[in-house]
């Protein structure tokens, strides 16, 4: 398998651990998306990463199509139950984590894209993608509670996806005091970073 992706993506993160986790052997190819010399865009006509290049050819997209294909693919380490309650806890983890980075990035862009003059740019859109971002954070922090993970006792996607999160907004808005309003965030993001699959895929790196 190849995976098409940025080591800035939070969405390729969350797939490289995944791969990390189920112990699944790949290829990473790095793409700009935003360069002219993007090459992404002959595997995935949305021309988004991450993208998953299989032997034959086939891509598939986006990140949580991804990730749920993988963990069929190996016993090892079930990170999306699959069926009833528990495994719709999992998946709304995820969109709640996928949603704050979906914000973040829109406020992101809005706010730097090189294509827009400072007179086009929209406070006012900054401040609603934010406000969801804010939203969020606060959702998290009072779903996970004293837990030890986010859906029990056990790692899940659902941890991957709100570290995921707090990592990328950790790397992109450093001023943002997430940590100190919610410590129990902190105290997840912290174990996470402790393994190797979190370690080895920081933004950037």
């Amino acid at each position: 398998m190849k995976l098409i992706g940025s080591t800035t993506s939070p969405y390729v993160r969350k797939v490289r651990i995944v791969l990390a986790e189920k112990k699944l052997d790949y290829q990473f190819v790095q793409d700009n998306v935003w360069g002219d010399d993007t090459t992404v865009t002959a595997s995935n006509p949305l021309g988004k990463v991450p993208c998953l290049v299989m032997e034959g050819g086939e891509a598939v997209f986006d990140s949580r199509v991804i990730v749920e294909y993988l963990d069929t693919l190996s016993p090892v380490g079930k990170l999306i139950p699959t069926s009833g309650r528990e495994r719709a806890e999992v998946k709304t983890w995820e969109a709640l984590a996928d949603g704050a980075m979906d914000a973040g990035i829109l406020a992101r862009m809005e706010a730097t894209w090189v294509h827009r003059s400072d007179e086009q740019r929209c406070q006012a859109w900054i401040d609603r993608q934010m406000g969801k971002v804010n939203a969020a954070l606060k959702a998290m922090s009072q779903g996970l509670g004293d837990k030890p993970y986010c859906s029990g006792i056990h790692l899940s996607l659902s941890d991957i996806a709100v570290g995921c999160a707090l990592g990328w907004l950790e790397f992109r808005y450093p001023e943002l005091a997430w940590r100190t309003e919610y410590p129990n965030l902190g105290k997840l993001m912290d174990k996470l970073m402790q393994r190797a699959s979190f370690a080895d895929t920081k933004p950037g790196a």
